[in-house]
């Protein structure tokens, strides 16, 4: 004997009952069969609508019944040849007769008790069994149809019924029993309903379908069960929250009651029990993928790659309530006095954490119990409250429980200390932590706006043969934010392949237009996506990041903008990491500069500018890594201008030096405004950043600057510096002969030494490590006490979009692999 149990989606319609029939008759090639069956999809929903309706006085319940009557009879029409329809017409109009007679009471007395609600949803698999019974008739196939009411007993606890297994076993094996003497090998039974020990009418709870296919397979001692619904077996999350989840081929049964108990909505958490009790195995299968695998619930399960996590599952909707007071300590008795409170109202307990120090008790209940359960906890405790021994009782809503479950994770030391730095590392508070004995299941309690973001992290954690999202967020499409997109778009493939990192681009915007798309803006049409977006205003840029809430969330600046740079604190304080190519926040006063990395630090955020100093070239991460392993920085020497170098190697006195630094411009070396370049202003930033970095509490007033730029190049617009540079070209020529005349070249040079900075053109004479730099290339010299005379050296190009975009996209790297 085997069992197989079809829900509402698998039973929705005439053509989907059609596919249910073919799976049955290829079952029955293989042994006899109990096929146990859901309402039609979306119709128990609908009964509860129009029972609640009429208890409310809103006539308009009759259309809710209306609406289950011509489904159902355009479902028989659909199925059976119009030779064979009359009488199962017939038993559907006076069914939903019935159910309107019900209704109709219910407005009368203005009320719907639970039992009369059982009995109103019971319609629904009563229908639907009928009409597949129907069906398979009209085919030849016999088949026997069951009142699973006439099988099932239970309390009268309507709406949650427990069952009477040794009163439902005696005449669930005594049916069968004598069924099989009758050579009958088709059952068709309703899931879902039941009756008490006087013939009431009750239910097995939302989903009680399964546990009847368990409850019966138990009793008859079926060889498997089969579970038919929508999707191809248990996975390994929620396929709704995450994109990328993976079959669970084989479960055991402890794990399966763990997931489906956490949210799992593919089975049913009570029919695990039976089953489990007999060692009868249950296959979860697709009715719209047959020949897929689907999943295994039985005792022993292998390990899927040795991986000790099972799955990821979640309950939404819950609140948490804390006793607290002093009180408590050292008295026995509360737990049992909460318990007893929760319990007398019906509540249950999903949760419980509870300290050492017994000053706190913590229990996770449904949303919807909170103030019932408020009630009754400070009834029970009135005298304790009054007297300041303990605290009215604390509610805590909006919450949810995520949940890791596997058999090996008892075996596996640091999955707890793994699961909680990944949620602390992107900014997931936990609220509450409880965790078994058996070691199956870890549970914590988090904002119910993070579980798809905790959810996706712990995902990506556990199960390694995935890849891990990036989700990036860039601010500026010039020279150097066009180039970025064109390298992510290069690489997209080789990061998934060899680093298993999925880069999406989620937000783009530039001065005057912004753009968000939760699934990636497509980089090959990225420039009409946003010409075609919203009017750029930062506060609803930011507010577009934050709010989304993303896990491994960065943040990359190619701006040159104040605002956006003054931005930062706000995305840090979310655990989204910031990329700044733009110095203005470096070079801020140095408690915002402190600020910033304090918070990157307290929020477990990133804060990466290491194209501020020099483009693609690694100077911070370098001299990070100096101090990291203990030396000590005594001097910096650099070059640390691209743009300036530049023209200083492209300057002889036989084109203007106007000219010259015009060229720096349309090459793309400069800043949007080449002022900052040659004023000196650029590289007293940068000096001032490596000094910080160094460990130096360092401001722009406190760098001296040896400017070359006479100050009426410094007014006006931009054209108007170029013309006044024009006019000053006896100056610079002076600059140049006098250099040339020592047999020197001039270098615009920062140095760093004792806690003091200075910037200033200089005459380079061939023995110094700065003369040979050509081009527009950058060096810096970090003297050190490991590096004491000859000096560590980091040269290459300082200046440039292309590696300028290179060295930002490397910083997104860095943080996505943090």
């Amino acid at each position: 004997m085997q069992v197989l149990k079809f829900g509402g989606t698998s039973v929705a319609n005439g053509e989907n009952i059609n596919k249910v029939v073919a799976l049955v008759q290829a079952a029955l090639t293989k042994d006899d069969t109990i096929v146990i069956v859901s309402a039609l999809g979306g119709i128990t929903d609908i009964l509860l609508q129009a029972g609640e309706m009429a208890a409310a006085g809103d006539e308009s319940y009759k259309d809710k019944l209306q609406v289950i009557e011509h489904r159902h009879l355009e479902t028989v029409k659909y199925l059976l040849p119009l030779t064979r329809q009359s009488s199962v017409l017939s038993q559907v109009k006076r069914r939903c007769n019935e159910i309107e007679d019900i209704c109709k009471g219910a407005f009368l007395l203005g009320e719907l008790s639970a039992r009369t609600r059982d009995k109103i949803v019971s319609y629904g698999e009563l229908l639907s069994s009928l009409i597949l019974s129907a069906r398979f008739e009209t085919l030849d196939i016999k088949n026997t149809w069951k009142d699973s009411r006439e099988l099932i007993v239970t309390d009268s606890q309507f709406g949650y019924a427990a069952v009477d297994f040794p009163l439902t076993n005696q005449k669930i094996r005594q049916f069968f029993d004598t069924a099989k003497a009758s050579e009958a090998s088709l059952f068709i039974l309703p899931g879902f309903i039941a009756s008490d020990s006087n013939g009431v009418t009750t239910t097995l709870g939302r989903g009680g379908s399964d546990y009847t296919a368990a409850i019966v397979a138990a009793a008859v001692d079926a060889k498997l069960v089969e579970i038919w619904t929508d999707v191809s077996g248990m996975m390994t999350a929620d396929p709704r929250l995450v994109s990328n989840v993976k079959l669970i081929p084989h479960i055991s049964y402890q794990e399966a009651m763990e997931l489906s108990h956490f949210g799992a909505k593919v089975i049913y958490p009570p029919t695990i029990q039976p089953v489990m009790a007999k060692g009868i195995p249950v296959w979860i299968k697709n009715t719209f993928a047959p020949a897929d695998p689907g999943t295994v619930i039985e005792f022993a399960s292998s390990r899927n790659g040795g991986g000790s996590i099972r799955g990821i599952s979640s309950i939404g909707k819950i609140a948490l309530l804390s006793l607290e007071g002093s009180g408590m300590v050292g008295i026995p008795g509360f737990s049992k006095r909460l318990f007893e409170a929760l319990s007398s109202e019906k509540i249950n307990v999903i949760l419980i954490t509870q300290g050492s120090s017994e000053h706190s008790i913590c229990v996770g209940i449904d949303e919807s119990n909170a103030a019932a359960a408020k009630n009754a906890v400070d009834r029970a405790f009135g005298h304790e409250i009054e007297t300041g021994k303990v605290e009215p009782l604390i509610i805590e809503d909006e919450l949810s429980i995520i949940a890791l479950v596997g058999d090996h994770m008892k075996s596996h030391p640091g999955v707890s200390g793994k699961m909680f730095g990944a949620l602390g590392k992107n900014g997931v508070n936990v609220r509450a932590i409880a965790q078994g004995s058996s070691e199956r299941n870890i549970s914590a309690v988090v904002a119910a706006a993070d579980v798809k973001k905790a959810i996706n992290i712990l995902h990506e954690e556990f199960f390694t043969t995935t890849y891990k999202q990036l989700n990036l967020f860039i601010t500026g499409t010039g020279n150097v934010g066009r180039r970025l997109l064109e390298q992510l778009k290069q690489q997209q493939s080789y990061l998934l392949e060899q680093l298993r990192l999925q880069v999406r681009v989620i937000g783009l915007a530039n001065s005057r237009k912004m753009i968000f798309k939760n699934e990636g803006i497509d980089l090959d049409s990225w420039k009409s996506a946003l010409e075609q977006g919203e009017p750029m205003e930062l506060k609803n840029w930011v507010h577009g990041i934050t709010s989304r809430n993303l896990r491994n969330s960065v943040f990359a600046d190619v701006t040159a903008n104040n605002d956006v740079a003054y931005c930062y604190d706000s995305l840090l304080q979310k655990s989204i990491s910031v990329v700044a190519c733009n110095k203005i926040a470096c070079s801020s006063p140095y408690q915002n500069y402190k600020k910033l990395k304090d918070l990157a630090r307290e929020y477990n955020s990133l804060f990466l500018f290491e194209t501020n100093v020099g483009a693609g070239l690694p100077v911070i991460g370098t001299l990070n890594d100096l101090l990291r392993s203990g030396d000590k920085v005594n001097r910096i020497q650099a070059v640390l201008s691209g743009t300036l170098n530049f023209v200083f190697n492209n300057y002889n006195g036989e084109r203007l030096f106007a000219d010259v630094v015009r060229q720096a411009q349309e090459e793309g070396y400069t800043e949007p405004d080449p002022r900052l370049d040659l004023s000196g202003t650029d590289v007293m930033r940068k000096i001032m950043i490596l000094a910080r970095e160094a460990g130096e509490k360092m401001e722009m007033e406190d760098i001296k600057n040896n400017s070359f730029l006479p100050e009426s190049c410094m007014k006006g617009s931009v054209e108007n510096f170029y013309l006044a540079m024009a006019k000053e070209e006896a100056h610079f020529k002076s600059l140049y002969d006098a250099a040339v005349k020592e047999g020197k070249k001039l270098k615009f040079v920062a140095r760093y030494e004792h806690g003091k900075a200075a910037v200033g053109l200089q005459h380079i004479d061939p023995q110094q490590d700065l003369y040979h730099l050509y081009g527009k290339d950058n060096v810096v010299l970090f003297y050190t006490d490991r590096y004491p005379e000859q000096p560590l050296v980091i040269k290459g190009a300082g200046a440039g979009a292309e590696v300028t975009a290179s060295g930002v996209f490397a910083d997104i790297i860095r943080a996505a692999s943090a």
